[in-house]
């Protein structure tokens, strides 16, 4: 799809700044002395150049392209959704930044959503596509950034040429210029990815500390350890890999966080097994909660998009909901394992989750028994079965709303 100048006009306020402005104002994040990428981010939390699109237009969502970065020396534009709840005039409404996932693009349906629940929201595409086409083969553009996934086969470009780095840096102009929209309280807004999605979310974390919260569904990192993707790492070999992980893996990034996170995910995904996952949210600075299903289905509309969870998440943090129940202890003497909780909610029921095998995180099967709930002191407590190699428990409240423990491994 072409993009025609002509018919481009500016819906927004401009803020220009040189390149030798930018380069006496460009911030690293976490640090350029060691190498690592850098995001200028005194320019990314401008609102962005943004022009009309004629096409694909959906309902009750209005079509945008907004600047992106240049890539390989040549200007860049990013298509996306966004759309506004209806609400009273002069009404300020909290926000959510959507992130697709590996073979998506901007959803419109994803933005309609969380209009739908009094939210302004916004899903861009962040591989250079607009959502014309089907799932993975959606049409790219001609002003459009780097292809996805991953940026495997970029190793060896300049780390500002590949697609992590773009795609992260759409994600924070998203924010920027649903900031600026006078119906958004810019205080009042949260990201979510799914896949993909969840491993830049994961990175925007580290990077834009304006959001209230991040919520990465199914994404972490650790990548290099046991993940789908090791085939590619092996094909790079151990120097180009160790690149790669060293610029581009959440593990490097997490550490920076200091937003709450809410890490929902599966106990068999087939990209981002378990262990890789604790590692993620163990790394973060600010509160976490986990909500793991077992076997939970990995994909977009209703397995990655509705969990309720993520909607009571927002809630708790931009519309002072009730928040999810909390975690504030765990251990185990032999066989008898417990948790401590705190909880807004009365808790309806809890759960022991197990496997008894070990390998490949993936292909472990997994059973649930009924564990048992102390209401007046506030803790569950379960017996292992013989033989159990792993194990963690869920809490779910009245709302049928899930939060988990951290998973244990018997050794």
């Amino acid at each position: 799809m072409k993009i025609k100048p002509s018919r481009l006009f500016l819906i927004l306020a401009v803020s220009v700044v040189t390149s030798a402005t930018a380069q006496e104002t460009t911030r690293a994040v976490p640090g350029s002395a060691i190498g690592l990428p850098h995001w200028d981010m005194d320019t990314l939390v401008k609102a962005p150049k943004a022009y009309s699109a004629d096409a694909p237009l959906a309902k009750g969502v209005a079509s945008v392209f907004y600047e992106g970065l240049p890539w390989r020396k040549k200007p860049t534009r990013v298509f996306a959704y966004y759309g506004l709840p209806k609400v009273a005039p002069g009404t300020k409404v909290p926000g959510m930044v959507l992130v697709h996932g590996g073979g998506g693009s901007a959803f419109d349906v994803w933005v309609r959503l969380w209009n739908s629940r009094g939210y302004a929201a916004i899903a861009m595409d962040t591989c250079g596509c607009v959502p014309i086409g089907s799932y993975g083969k959606w049409q790219r553009h001609n002003v459009g950034g780097p292809p996805g996934w991953g940026g495997f086969d970029q190793v060896d470009e300049p780390a500002e040429d590949h697609w992590t780095y773009h795609a992260v840096a759409y994600v924070v102009l998203a924010h920027s210029f649903l900031r600026l929209l006078p119906e958004v309280n810019p205080e009042r807004i949260g990201v979510t990815g799914i896949s993909w999605g969840g491993y830049l979310t994961c990175i925007v974390a580290g990077v834009d500390s304006r959001f209230r919260f991040a919520v990465p569904v199914y994404g972490c990192g650790s990548l290099g350890d046991n993940s789908v993707w090791l085939p590619e790492f092996q094909k790079m070999g151990p120097e180009r890999a160790a690149r790669w992980l060293g610029r581009w893996d959440p593990s490097v990034w997490l550490q920076q966080s200091k937003m709450p996170m809410l890490w929902v995910a599966g106990t068999n995904d087939f990209a981002y097994p378990m262990d890789s996952l604790q590692k993620s949210y163990r790394l973060t600075q600010g509160p976490h909660t986990l909500c793991i299903r077992v076997r939970m289905p990995h994909g977009h509309g209703g397995p990655g998009e509705n969990p309720a969870e993520i909607l009571a998440f927002a809630e708790s943090h931009l519309h002072c909901g009730q928040p999810l129940a909390k975690i504030i202890g765990q251990g185990r003497n032999g066989d008898q394992v417990w948790i401590m909780f705190e909880a807004a909610s009365p808790i309806q029921r809890a759960e022991l989750n197990y496997t008894c095998q070990t390998g490949r995180w993936q292909d472990r099967k997994w059973e649930t028994t009924a564990a048992e709930i102390d209401a007046a002191a506030h803790k569950v407590t379960a017996r292992l079965p013989q033989g159990v190699k792993v194990y963690y428990l869920s809490l779910i409240d009245q709302h049928n709303l899930l939060v988990s423990a951290e998973h244990n491994e018997i050794r």
